[in-house]
């Protein structure tokens, strides 16, 4: 009797977070610690895998930037996963530095690609106005902005860019990419604190929420820093869709610091539906980050 041995690999769908404070942005990168270096090294000795792992992810995050939903995939040989995503996780939390998480480990549906499979990424911005500087414990992860800012004037100005629109204006330009997105929302909250914050120190955030199918670099940081004008009173309510309207890069246009943005989230349709949404992706936008 013969026995049918599976050699096809296994991709494993990574549920991560991590603090950007100390990485040169996701991507590999010689001689820089990146987050996507730390994890395939760790990965390849916890799973003695035979060749070095090598991560697909769904947001390529800049230097700086942080994720608490991040979301990646690997496939290793069939032989090698030994283990069930428990133990994979409580294997890496051992081997990996603090300031990177691995939150879960499963087995991927037929059809899911960390990357292309994604329906949408959320990001969220905070800023503070506060007149004497953002909270101490929370300066790793807030923007201090030293005027005061006009959320309603913000919100105002960013529901004139959601929809479908090239961001070629709002983007850092990466040779034969698309600039076309489709921004699905876009607002900010003045968060009020919550019985764990409400002591005399709390100092008062600004949160920007930003979903959209996918970014292009510096897309989500830019947008802020034209929020951030507009909110100021330095610029009309109307101004950043009329640079939108332009269509090229200007200068006027600031980039936000890159500690105060977070990857929240990251959205897959049903099972059943991911292989339809990765091709898809593929043939429309091959630069999905």
């Amino acid at each position: 009797m013969t026995t049918n041995v599976t050699t096809d690999p296994v991709r494993l769908r990574l549920d991560l977070a991590y603090d950007g404070a100390e990485f040169s942005g996701w991507a590999r990168q010689p001689g820089l610690r990146t987050v996507q270096g730390v994890l395939e090294q760790a990965l390849t000795t916890v799973l003695r895998l035979p060749e070095p792992a090598q991560l697909t992810v769904a947001g390529r995050t800049d230097a700086g930037v942080h994720a608490r939903g991040q979301v990646a995939h690997v496939d290793i040989p069939a032989d090698t996963w030994t283990m069930d995503g428990h133990q994979l996780v409580r294997r890496l939390s051992g081997t990996l530095p603090r300031d990177v998480r691995v939150r879960a480990v499963s087995v991927a549906p037929e059809g899911f690609d960390a990357r292309f499979a994604a329906e949408w990424r959320r990001y969220a911005y905070r800023v503070s106005d506060a007149p004497g500087g953002v909270d101490p414990l929370r300066r790793a992860h807030v923007v201090w902005y030293d005027q005061p800012l006009d959320v309603a004037r913000m919100n105002e100005a960013a529901g004139l860019l959601l929809g479908d629109h090239d961001f070629a204006a709002y983007c850092k330009r990466r040779e034969g990419a698309s600039t076309v997105r489709c921004l699905k929302e876009f607002h900010w909250v003045r968060e009020t604190p919550g019985e764990a914050d409400a002591g005399p120190g709390y100092l008062p955030l600004l949160v920007a929420s930003v979903r959209a199918d996918a970014f292009c670099h510096n897309m989500v940081r830019s947008l802020v820093g034209a929020m951030l004008a507009v909110g100021s009173g330095r610029r009309e309510v109307r101004w950043p869709a009329e640079i939108l309207a332009r269509g090229v890069r200007d200068s006027s246009v600031h980039v936000a610091p890159a500690h105060g943005l977070v990857l929240e989230e990251v959205a897959y349709p049903s099972d059943e539906r991911l292989a339809e949404r990765a091709a898809k992706a593929k043939r429309h936008r091959l630069d999905v980050v």
